[in-house]
C-alpha cells in the first residue's frame, strides 16, 4: 500500500482550527421570545422574568385566538396565576395553586405550550367526556358547555341549543 503525499492544504499539521469567539462577561446574546423565538418587540414577564413578545395589541377582543405569546402566558399558565395571587415559593410546588383548579385544568395550566418551564410529574386525571356522545373534551381548549355535573362537546351543545 502506498501513501499519498498530503497536500499542504489538507495536511492535519497545517490545517487551521476554527477560531473561537472570545467570551467575556459583556458579550450579549440576542434576546428571543422564550415561546416563539422572535427577536423583536420583547418585554420581560412580571411573573418569571423571561423574555416574551410584547404582542397583546395584536389580540382581537372576543376572538379567543391564541396568537399572543404575552397574553397566552398571562392567561393560561400556573406561573402567572401564582404570581398574580401572590403565593409564596415556586409555582411548581404550590399547594394553593394545586387547590385552585380541578386536576385537568391544573395539569393544562402547568404543561401548556405557553409555559417557559412545565410542571414536572403532573398528576394523572380522568379526561372529561361529553355527557351525550362520550367524546373526550379538552377543557383547556374551550368549545364546550357545562351545566351542573354535565359537560357537552361543541356538536352536542349545538344540538341542544337548536332543540
Amino acid at each position: 500500500m502506498t501513501k499519498k503525499k498530503a497536500s499542504s492544504r489538507n495536511s492535519p499539521s497545517i490545517q487551521k482550527r476554527p477560531r473561537k469567539k472570545p467570551t467575556t462577561s459583556n458579550s450579549t446574546t440576542k434576546r428571543r421570545c422564550g415561546l416563539c423565538g422572535k427577536t423583536r418587540k420583547l418585554v420581560k414577564t412580571e411573573c418569571c422574568g423571561n423574555w416574551i413578545c410584547d404582542d397583546e395589541d395584536s389580540y382581537v377582543m372576543f376572538s379567543y385566538a391564541r396568537n399572543s405569546c404575552s397574553r397566552n402566558h398571562r392567561r393560561y399558565t400556573l406561573c402567572n396565576f401564582h404570581f398574580n395571587e401572590q403565593h409564596q415559593g415556586n409555582w411548581q410546588d404550590c399547594q394553593k395553586c394545586r387547590d385552585s383548579f380541578g386536576t385537568e385544568m391544573y395539569v393544562y395550566y402547568g404543561t401548556s405550550e405557553f409555559n417557559f418551564e412545565v410542571l414536572p410529574n403532573p398528576p394523572e386525571y380522568v379526561p372529561t367526556r361529553c355527557s351525550d356522545c362520550d367524546v373526550v373534551i379538552v377543557l383547556g381548549n374551550g368549545g364546550y358547555l357545562m351545566q351542573g355535573d354535565d359537560v357537552w362537546c361543541e356538536l352536542c351543545t349545538e344540538r341542544r341549543l337548536r332543540s
